[in-house]
């Protein structure tokens, strides 16, 4: 079993996860993402600084302002955010980060790899949790 596969497995195990990009938006995969996980009985945090709260659940604006540890992260933000975002994450202890498509490029995956954190990321937590 290769990395990815082996940190997809442990991830999908751990069960208080935090979704950054997280969004009221139907529409929008922050949303969906944030629903199937809080559907499989995940606790689940959404991040956004731009919303207040998702269907009466309360949005967070940072990582750092959640009322108990993680274990996960899943990035739902281009790029450029997801990679300042792990300075915050390393700081916090968190070990799992899961990128969805299209919320890295190769700075980011390199700056994860330079932090020790177990990473997947070409792949989506909708179809890992069966849509």
């Amino acid at each position: 079993m290769d990395t990815i596969e082996k940190n997809k497995k442990e991830m999908l195990h751990r069960k208080v996860w935090a979704v950054v990009g997280a969004t009221p938006d139907t529409e929008k995969f922050g949303y969906k993402i944030y629903k199937k996980l809080k559907a499989h009985g995940y606790t689940v945090y959404g991040i956004n600084p731009k919303y207040e709260e998702i269907e009466g659940d309360k949005i967070y604006q940072s990582l750092k302002d959640l009322p108990q540890n993680l274990e996960c992260v899943n990035m739902v933000v281009g790029p450029k955010v997801s990679k300042l975002i792990l300075d915050e994450i390393k700081d916090l202890g968190i070990d799992y980060v899961w990128f969805q498509p299209g919320t890295f490029d190769e700075e980011t995956i390199d700056k994860a790899e330079d932090f020790n954190l177990n990473i997947v990321y070409y792949d989506c937590v909708l179809v890992a949790l069966g849509e």
